[in-house]
């Protein structure tokens, strides 16, 4: 059994200007602070990669909330603009991180693909004390030169990312010209989504960040 399934996971709605959005938490009894971590365009929260996340990071003291935009609330298939997202995304952290029942500090903000981008475009404006990066998507297969170096440069001080190897959306070698100086990499063999066999190398990739969060 793992850690995240020894603690209890609450679900809470979140109100948001796009619609009802929806958290995961999972709050061990004595918490180092929270990790919010959003999902991908693509998919939701069960991708190889937020479920080790929310297992490492629960089993290592922290309380996790995994985030589900509205459009994935709604049953959409297909996500909505960056502006969007953002509008969803800054009231549910803030709802989670204030008021009766508000989650601990520090507040480390990231998520996979889209919800990476999402969480370096808001942190400033959360006051997010680190970041947590999952298959940031540099550009579009195919499209070098559409680059989204701007949006990685928003990423909180420190931010560690953990990237395939083969990541069509940009491989580690054309990330590491744009990485922030407060930014790790972290290569885990797989593409833009990982692999059942990806997982050993990922509990091993997280586990030494939680190690190195800010607490």
């Amino acid at each position: 059994m793992s850690a995240a399934a020894r603690v209890a996971e609450r679900v809470r709605d979140l109100d948001t200007p796009e619609g009802p959005g929806r958290a995961h938490v999972c709050r061990p009894a004595r918490s180092h602070g929270t990790v919010v971590l959003g999902h991908g365009a693509g998919g939701g929260l069960r991708s190889l990669d937020l479920t080790v996340a929310r297992d490492v990071l629960v089993g290592a003291g922290w309380t996790v909330a995994l985030l589900e935009q509205p459009w994935l609330v709604a049953g959409r298939r297909v996500a909505g603009r960056p502006p969007t997202l953002d509008a969803a995304w800054v009231p549910m952290v803030t709802d989670l991180m204030s008021g009766r029942g508000r989650l601990p500090r520090p507040l480390v903000v990231g998520g996979r693909s889209a919800g990476a981008r999402v969480a370096c475009r808001t942190a400033a404006e959360l006051g997010a004390d680190a970041g947590l990066l999952l298959s940031f998507p540099l550009h579009l297969p195919g499209r070098p030169d559409r680059l989204r170096d701007a949006e990685l440069a928003l990423a909180p001080d420190p931010t560690w990312l953990v990237h395939g190897a083969r990541d069509p959306f940009g491989t580690p070698e054309e990330l590491a010209p744009y990485l922030p100086a407060w930014a790790t990499l972290i290569e885990v063999d797989g593409a833009h989504s990982f692999p059942k066999g990806s997982r050993p190398a990922l509990v091993e990739a997280l586990t030494r960040i939680a190690g190195m969060l800010p607490r």
